[in-house]
């Protein structure tokens, strides 16, 4: 005789894309059963065994997904730069604003002038229309304070959010994002501060999951983003980096070499770069929204990815400059239409290559036995609507850690 399966919760009634090794694979009539917020059964409802669920829920059709995770956003930050989006629109040029004190040091300015109770509360209203559209993971990266002081305040408000909020939230330490004014023609003893000092408080306080930097002729050089990498080998953190958005520093081979989890924009990205990365098993973090802001013209080589197997991802990439998106779902979209990736392939970057760019594809990320119950119900007919809509918010219900989530 088959002893029963004891479980929390029952979910059935609708059809289950499981993401599992970026593809649909859709079961038709399917059913999850969750104890202890991890799925102890999957599979088609005919095929169910014996169950005893303490609580059972049926959908009216529709499909089930994994839970969305947007694994590149820097949600944290004080004030917002619409007032500079308008001004460009209107014709004055970037230089002017900078000249003005604009762009990023304007943020930098305002996130070291802002309160952490509220940062949290400018947060909390970023990261709301995300969850409300079915995401359920999302990481936060600092940089924007560019002190030691603000760039932990930056990710204690990060750690706030996943205390607060029904969402799994991995932060990551981007202090190596810009110069700060007080360093100006002094970059290398602001990395050095940053190396010594910065990444080894973030990782004692235990506020950082990974480290990140900018490599780019207006950030930071290959050889100062390495300083910044061995740091985080020595602080026990993982790395990931902003690598080739606006031009060819083979950034993204540097940070395969490091086994980086991900390297992130990656227009101007080589296929040696895509060999490297694939040999490492780093991620492509693909974020439309900066590219559509900036209104680039070179795309990604998803070619060379997917000829060598580079797993994409796709991400917000919420910041106040170039890209302020509120709707991962969005970026689905964009995705597809401006990088020409597949409805599939976007979804997979969306769930379980988004985990794997965060070092977490062995819990989340596809609907498994074993991983982490955060599934989303959508009453649609086809995952290929969940980037077909434009605009608005589909209405779903999202299920955290086997619980559904107001």
């Amino acid at each position: 005789m088959t002893s029963e399966i004891h479980c929390d919760s029952l979910w059935h009634g609708a059809d289950i894309v499981t993401m599992r090794n970026g593809k649909y694979h859709l079961i038709k009539d399917g059913a999850i059963a969750v104890r202890d917020g991890k799925i102890v059964w999957i599979g088609e409802q005919p095929s169910m065994p014996a169950l005893a669920a303490a609580e059972t829920v049926k959908f009216d059709g529709g499909i089930i997904t994994p839970g969305l995770i947007d694994c590149h956003t820097h949600l944290v930050f004080g004030d917002n730069r619409s007032g500079e989006f308008e001004q460009r629109l209107n014709g004055v040029s970037y230089a002017e604003i900078a000249a003005q004190g604009g762009g990023i040091i304007s943020t930098v300015t305002a996130t070291r002038d802002t309160e952490e109770a509220e940062l949290l509360e400018q947060a909390f209203f970023r990261l709301r229309p995300l969850l409300a559209e079915g995401v359920t993971c999302v990481e936060i990266k600092s940089g924007y304070g560019l002190t030691p002081q603000s760039e932990l305040k930056m990710l204690r408000v990060a750690r706030q959010l996943g205390q607060l909020l029904p969402v799994e939230v991995k932060t990551t330490c981007l202090a190596a994002h810009a110069v700060p004014p007080e360093y100006a023609g002094r970059s290398d003893d602001y990395i050095e501060m940053v190396c010594n000092t910065l990444i080894p408080e973030a990782a004692a306080a235990g506020l950082a999951d990974a480290v990140d930097a900018f490599c780019e002729h207006l950030a930071f050089s290959p050889s100062q983003v390495e300083r910044v990498f061995v740091a985080a080998q020595k602080a026990g953190l993982p790395v990931k980096l902003h690598a080739e958005q606006l031009s060819a520093l083979g950034g993204s081979s540097l940070a395969a070499r490091y086994h980086a989890l991900s390297a992130d924009h990656l227009e101007y990205a080589t296929e040696q770069d895509a060999i490297a990365m694939a040999a490492a098993g780093t991620v492509a973090v693909l974020l439309p929204g900066a590219y559509y802001l900036l209104r680039e013209t070179q795309c990604p080589p998803i070619d060379w990815f997917r000829k060598h197997g580079v797993s994409m991802a796709i991400a917000s990439d919420a910041n106040p400059g170039t890209s302020p998106a509120l709707s991962l779902r969005l970026m689905l979209n964009m995705a597809c239409t401006l990088f020409r990736l597949t409805p599939e392939e976007a979804l997979a970057g969306v769930t379980v290559h988004a985990a794997k760019a965060l070092g977490l594809h062995e819990s989340h990320g596809s609907l498994e036995t074993g991983k982490v119950a955060d599934f989303v119900h959508w009453p649609l007919a086809r995952p290929a609507e969940l980037a077909y809509w434009l605009g608005g918010q589909l209405p779903c219900t999202v299920i955290f850690r086997g619980e559904v989530r107001s």
